[in-house]
């Protein structure tokens, strides 16, 4: 059986207005189906590869309509960054809640070992998501996040701009690239190493933006 449309949940050529989108967060139909959705996507992109899903395929597997899919999503990268998002909240990985932790300089922080576990656990989604032909929002989202926990480290912890000889924006940005360009490079690795030990790399990534040894 296929899921029919909400007359609340529609896409315009501009988008969602900011009332559409509020009233749709409160919305559990529109919740609901963006939920089959997801869970489409990731179960697909276990069997092949994201270029070979089309969006046919994710409706199909959701049992909604293409109509309902272009009334919640715009695209399949769109859908693919709120996938990983979602299911990285649901496993307790995602990142938030990590820069009050950055000030303990001995071990890498709980939250971000859960995070590297729950990509272990969908390496394959990760590589594709991440990848030279992968999706250019999921990407972008996880840059996003990264440099502003970066930056939260270096206004709480890190030297001053003067020190850095940079703006703490710029700094934040280095860092940023540098811990995504680990978590490829981990990624590529075959096999691929134990997450703890991603865990460690990327905390030293992280470096810059942590406070010196013996510094609270």
């Amino acid at each position: 059986m296929r899921i029919g449309t909400e007359q609340d949940a529609s896409w315009s050529a501009n988008g969602r207005g900011a009332g559409a989108e509020s009233q749709e967060r409160r919305d559990p139909r529109v919740e609901r189906t963006r939920r089959l959705l997801q869970d489409a996507l990731l179960q697909l992109a276990r069997e092949r590869t994201l270029d070979e899903i089309s969006i046919a395929d994710v409706a199909d597997h959701a049992t909604v309509n293409r109509a309902t899919f272009y009334q919640h999503y715009p695209d399949k990268e769109t859908l693919l960054a709120d996938a990983l998002d979602a299911q990285a909240a649901r496993n307790g990985a995602d990142l938030a809640g990590l820069s009050a932790e950055l000030g303990d300089r001995e071990r890498p922080p709980t939250p971000l070992l859960r995070y590297v576990e729950h990509v272990a656990e969908n390496a394959e989604l990760y590589r594709s998501a991440l990848g030279e032909h992968g999706s250019p929002i999921a990407t972008a989202r996880l840059r996003e996040r990264i440099t502003q926990l970066a930056l939260d480290g270096f206004r709480l912890y890190g030297p001053p701009p003067a020190a850095l000889q940079m703006p703490l924006e710029i700094a934040a940005a280095s860092v940023s690239g540098s811990i995504i360009g680990v978590l490829c490079a981990w990624l590529a690795r075959d096999p691929l190493d134990p997450p703890k030990q991603a865990t460690e790399w990327l905390w030293r990534a992280l470096m810059p933006a942590r406070p010196p040894a013996g510094e609270p």
